[in-house]
């Protein structure tokens, strides 16, 4: 077996391009860090082109100031194409690769399509789902550099359909409360300065605006809510709706 000298992390959250992971939950991987969880992010794709960026490596620099704001430990970009992501073995190998040097408990990834948006989005659910799955399958070793096999014990979908009222499809739905770090997900969704120009300021009161009311659903100033990929439940109830478990 190959040797890990890789930091171990908590969680990792997973993204199509630089800034997924800031809008649908920079807040949550912020009190995370706060708590004194390890956090990783990686992106499937560097984003570029785009209309307003010199290229990738203005985008690589947002995105490393933007890591900063939010205080995550790992940011790895894995260069897959952008607008040409698709669901292919090699996709699902280098993502489960660094799953297995990094052996998070829990993974954050998309968890439904984005209609009018990027299709890479919906790819990357797929990828994330899969890459999951590689990453404990025994006897594949030389698929993964010789790193050993390591089991996720939990998965999260986040949205970025902010113009659906509908709660997504899924087994379970939860709101991580971000009243704490609302400020520093927006701080790390700014730094991406050539996607969000001045014309589009609109959008970060957009993202307040959600987190607000998913907060206020749940009791908290300002939150993020997941999907959950299995039904939620407690040994301790009465610690779970009062203890802030």
């Amino acid at each position: 077996m190959t040797e890990n000298t890789h930091p171990q992390l908590d969680v990792i959250a997973v993204g199509a391009h630089p800034d997924d992971v800031e809008i649908a939950c920079g807040g949550t991987l912020a009190r995370m860090v706060e708590q004194g969880y390890r956090v990783g992010i990686i992106d499937l794709t560097d984003g570029e082109p785009t209309p307003r960026s010199s290229g990738p490596a203005e985008r690589m620099a947002e995105a490393q100031a933007a890591a900063a704001a939010l205080g995550v430990d790992v940011r790895v970009n894995l260069g897959l194409p952008n607008r040409r992501l698709f669901d292919s073995f090699e996709a699902r190998v280098a993502l489960a690769t660094e799953f297995r040097k990094f052996r998070p408990r829990l993974v954050i990834g998309f968890g439904e399509k984005t209609p009018l948006a990027s299709p890479d989005h919906w790819q990357a659910m797929q990828i994330t789902d899969a890459a999951i799955f590689y990453s404990r399958l025994t006897k594949w070793e030389h698929y993964f550099d010789g790193l050993e096999v390591h089991t996720i014990s939990a998965h999260l979908y986040y949205t970025l359909a902010f113009g659906d009222l509908q709660l997504p499809n899924a087994a379970g739905h939860i709101v991580a409360d971000i009243s704490t770090t609302i400020d520093k997900k927006i701080a790390a969704v700014r730094c991406y300065k050539s996607q969000f120009g001045p014309e589009k300021e609109y959008i970060f009161e957009r993202i307040r605006a959600f987190a607000l009311q998913q907060g206020m659903a749940a009791g908290y100033g300002a939150g993020e809510l997941f999907a959950c990929t299995r039904t939620l439940g407690t040994p301790d109830l009465m610690r779970f709706l009062f203890g802030g478990v």
